[in-house]
């Protein structure tokens, strides 16, 4: 680190401090520290303006799936953008990259979704979701089924639509109840809530609070139900053995639709195309982003079953919704190049057979640290929950911040790891090698004996 180095992260905290509005952030404490400056990444790798190189273990925000520097997506945006850097889907117009990624996403999807709605984010896709389903039932004839249920501590997306969508708190209290068609159930979040019970029989308690939830609103009035395969921004929760089954029997019982959020869990993050295959989900939308350009550029969708597409394609009238930037032309190659790689490499495969199983060995090694009553995982997605008392799950007062400290010795020990609350989550890029799962079990380790010692000096 020289002093130059120094200077100019200094310069560009300082601008930042001054300028640039972060989200999800509290600006008044940032200020206080400055932001870290990011100038690199190659592979699993990033690099801050002083030089340090620390290990993406969440994969950007959840969706470098290929690692950072793969020159086939980073060519695929520059000869899109000389051929045709932009041009809408309005008007009945249309281009070759959004045409040919929307036939690629059916043919890798569950059957039967043979329809696509780009959006530029996975806010959009579920904002889309909704007019989507709003939309079917009005032209089904029940315009009446106007709720939504969703689960507390669910994420989809932080526009306001989508923002009550989630089951956040926090951003609740600060939008408050703008949209009033959207009621959210207890998560299935075993550590936390089930108690003294066996994970199936508290999966299948939590799964029936839909039928009670759909019974209070009274069945003809319920539009959908959505939920995260696994719900990661909330802490990466695993629904336990039979969850998801009793969820679908319910929904097909009260003939309501099914939206398996697949923002976070497409595109191979579960060790499948989507995680609603892993988990044996059928739904009738999948909203995803992320993963699909494996963040390069920008791109979300909703992927569109047969129930609701047929009904929206066929029955007619104009579908009043779309963004600028649907279907960007840049966006959707970068897609077709990401997805053509993990097809042709078989990294899905290679997650599923290899990967994960030795992630899951290495990665459920840490719950023999004292500071950790659970270590879970599925799939490239892994949870610590930090507590004080291992037997009770007696957690820490909330004024200490374990898991903001734990996050904070990552980065000294050189991992990104994410807190959320006093869990401690993981993400990482597909392509990350036995190696480097090593690398980033013992850096999680040395975070986690260095939080213990924080933690003890009060």
């Amino acid at each position: 680190m020289t002093g130059e180095t120094t200077t100019a992260t200094q310069r560009w905290q300082l601008s930042d401090r001054e300028h640039y509005l972060h989200p999800f952030t509290d600006h008044h404490e940032l200020a206080g520290k400055g932001a870290r400056i990011i100038t690199r990444a190659e592979g699993v790798y990033i690099w801050d303006s002083l030089g340090h190189r620390i290990l993406d273990g969440m994969a950007g925000l959840w969706c470098v799936e290929l690692g950072y520097g793969r020159q086939e997506l980073i060519d695929a945006a520059c000869e899109q953008l000389r051929e045709l850097p932009y041009y809408n889907s309005f008007f009945q117009c249309a281009h070759p990259p959004a045409i040919q990624l929307a036939e690629l996403l059916g043919s890798i999807s569950p059957a039967p979704f043979e329809h696509t709605f780009f959006t530029g984010s996975g806010s959009e896709a579920n904002d889309t979701v909704i007019k989507l389903v709003r939309r079917y039932w009005d032209l089904a004839g029940h315009p009446q089924r106007k709720y939504f249920i969703s689960r507390k501590n669910a994420y989809h997306g932080s526009t306001v639509a989508a923002g009550t969508l989630g089951g956040m708190q926090p951003m609740h209290e600060q939008t408050g109840g703008m949209v009033n068609f959207i009621e959210h159930i207890e998560q299935p979040y075993h550590f936390g809530l089930g108690g003294e019970l066996d994970e199936e029989t508290f999966g299948l308690q939590q799964a029936r609070l839909l039928e009670e939830k759909i019974e209070a609103l009274g069945p003809d009035h319920v539009a959908a139900f959505i939920g995260e395969p696994v719900q990661g921004a909330g802490g990466v929760v695993i629904p336990p053995p039979g969850y998801w089954a009793e969820i679908q029997r319910i929904c097909r019982k009260y003939d309501i639709l099914l939206v398996a959020d697949e923002v976070i869990t497409g595109f191979g993050r579960l060790g499948e195309w989507f995680g609603s295959v892993r988990l044996g989900i059928e739904p009738d939308l999948m909203p995803f982003a992320k993963g699909v350009t494996s963040g390069y550029l920008p791109l979300g969708g909703v992927l569109v079953g047969e129930r609701v597409g047929a009904v929206v394609t066929r029955e007619g009238g104009e579908f009043a919704h779309g963004y600028t930037y649907s279907g960007h032309p840049a966006a959707c190659a970068v897609a077709l190049a990401n997805i053509r790689i993990l097809r042709d490499e078989g990294i899905v495969e290679r997650v599923r057979e290899d990967i994960e199983p030795y992630f899951s060995a290495r990665w459920a090694s840490l719950g023999e640290h004292p500071l950790i009553g659970e270590a879970r995982s599925i799939g490239l997605m892994g949870a610590l929950e930090i507590v004080r008392d291992k037997g009770s799950r007696e957690r820490f007062a909330k004024d200490l911040h374990a898991g903001t400290r734990c996050r904070d010795r990552c980065i000294e020990t050189g991992l990104v790891m994410r807190a959320v609350g006093d869990s401690m989550i993981v993400a990482p890029p597909l392509v990350i090698t036995r190696e480097q799962i090593d690398e980033l079990v013992e850096k999680a380790w040395q975070a986690l004996d260095l939080t213990a010692e924080s933690l003890a000096a009060g």
